[in-house]
């Protein structure tokens, strides 16, 4: 049945220009170029000041004021370069232009691009040596599939059963689980050593095999990761020296033939030229005392509407006669006016936040950004630089967890400065900052043949005034990566 009622709702929507914003507050400094460009690219009335007027001289425009307007101002804005606005009217269809854009304001002279190292793949790398041997057909492409079938570390972690199944249904290829065996033995040889491998003691194992089988010292590591790997992991050296009959100089010199060995082979390979690079967003430069922040050049790019495009607006809105064409034209070039300056105000927008956000930081952490002593950090959470700046929590976190600061220590992630506060038994509040480096002391100092356990970095702590529990000692010893006192055991 139905029925018909009336509701009242209270909704929070953002606006396109909020959501542009938030999406250009998040991207750190190293991204913010390639997405300007982008916008550059897909909105015509959209200029790079700085890029228009390279070849003219500075001196005409020394009283240009960088923080006025983009779009306002009725002078600096022309150029020779712009596109013929009756060419654009008579074209056939409006919607067509952007593909024509992309086809024909390409000029090769003008683009540089990076040249980018080209370095085979793990797997090209296993195929050009597969393609070297001397194999029938029906060996070559059981080599194929072992190959296709190795995970991204260089392991087969599927049963050979299976890759007998897949080379019988997807290639026709009838083989017996031996021939497969065979194959992978093959493999195996392989470069880099270890790949191939089903599990780590048999990626351990091939690595020492292909070493000199003369040296006591590959016999006696062979014997450890072929009998005796559980001890190893387990650091249970005492049990080692008993059972193989060696001082700790011998055992020494096993442990760290051992350590040298890769246990993902298939990394070894990998190319790493797509690692972000860092690029700081702030400088906080300390100028007697003073601390002064400065926000990274590339993050205030000198953008400006289209004068053409301003006045191709104008002179056709105000033409007496409007067709259908011209109203269609009219329409696109008042969108892309609008998305020009919504994107220079959100570009504006966002210098503002960072620099407020930044400022509070530095002022809260004052003491840390003129020593650089993180026992000076202070207990600091989003809403104290919220409430400080009147901005919302999340839009501090936008800002927190993706730009750095680059100061006389080095450069700082600004989520990093964010701690909980503990209580020391004096009553004061302490950053847990202050607390991890305390305990990162100790353990750097401890004698690493019988390394601190938890328990007693907890008494350590305790006499120091900071009265936490071994949980709490547990867990700081975690975030910052730092294994169990077992596992930090050395010879």
């Amino acid at each position: 049945m139905l029925k018909q009622n009336l509701q009242q709702k209270l909704l929070q929507k953002l606006s396109p220009q909020q959501i542009q914003f938030i999406k250009l507050l998040q991207v750190p400094t190293v991204s913010l170029d390639t997405r300007i460009k982008e916008e550059l690219e897909e909105n015509p009335a959209l200029e790079d000041f700085s890029l228009t007027n390279m070849s003219e001289p500075e001196e005409q425009y020394p009283d240009r004021d960088p923080d006025e307007d983009n779009y306002s101002s009725d002078d600096d804005m022309g150029g020779s370069d712009e596109f013929n606005i009756d060419d654009y009217l008579q074209e056939d269809n409006v919607n067509d232009y952007g593909s024509r854009y992309d086809q024909n304001g390409d000029d090769d002279e003008d683009r540089k691009e990076i040249p980018i190292a080209v370095q085979s793949s793990f797997f090209e790398n296993l195929q050009s040596q597969l393609d070297l041997l001397p194999l029938t057909e029906k060996d070559f492409r059981i080599g194929q599939q072992i190959i296709g079938s190795l995970d991204d570390d260089g392991y087969l972690r599927r049963p050979i059963t299976s890759l007998t199944d897949d080379l019988a249904f997807s290639q026709n290829v009838m083989a017996e689980d031996e021939e497969v065996e065979e194959m992978l033995k093959v493999i195996q040889t392989f470069d880099p050593a270890g790949v191939g491998a089903r599990t780590l003691q048999e990626c351990l194992l091939i690595q020492l095999r292909k070493k000199d089988a003369n040296d006591p010292v590959i016999k006696k590591a062979i014997i450890v990761v072929e009998d005796y790997l559980d001890e190893f992991t387990r650091k249970h050296y005492d049990k080692l020296e008993k059972v193989l009959n060696m001082d700790s100089m011998e055992l020494r010199a096993v442990v760290s033939e051992i350590l040298k060995l890769n246990p993902k082979p298939g990394d070894s390979n990998e190319v790493n030229t797509k690692q972000m690079q860092v690029i700081p967003d702030f400088h906080i430069t300390n100028n007697d005392g003073t601390l002064v922040l400065t926000l990274n050049a590339k993050n205030a790019p000198e953008l400006r509407v289209s004068r053409s495009y301003q006045d191709m607006f104008e002179h056709y809105d105000k033409a007496s006669q409007k067709d259908k064409k011209l109203k269609e034209a009219v329409q696109f070039v008042k969108q892309k006016l609008d998305s020009a300056k919504w994107f220079i105000d959100a570009i504006k927008q966002r210098q503002q936040t960072l620099l407020k956000t930044m400022n509070a930081i530095m002022h809260y952490q004052y003491d840390f950004f003129l020593t650089g002593d993180e026992k000076n950090l202070k207990p600091m959470i989003l809403k104290d630089i919220a409430d400080k700046i009147g901005m919302d929590i999340s839009t501090v976190s936008r800002v927190a967890n993706s730009k750095y600061v680059q100061t006389e220590y080095g450069t700082f992630l600004l989520k990093s400065f964010f701690s909980e506060a503990i209580q020391t038994e004096s009553g004061e509040e302490v950053s847990n900052k202050e607390v991890k480096k305390i305990l990162e002391e100790h353990i750097g100092k401890e004698d690493k043949r019988h390394p601190l356990a938890d328990e007693k970095l907890t008494e350590i702590l305790k006499d120091a005034g900071y009265n936490i529990a071994r949980r709490t000692v547990a867990k700081y010893r975690e975030q910052m990566n730092i294994p169990v006192a077992r596992l930090r055991k050395e010879l």
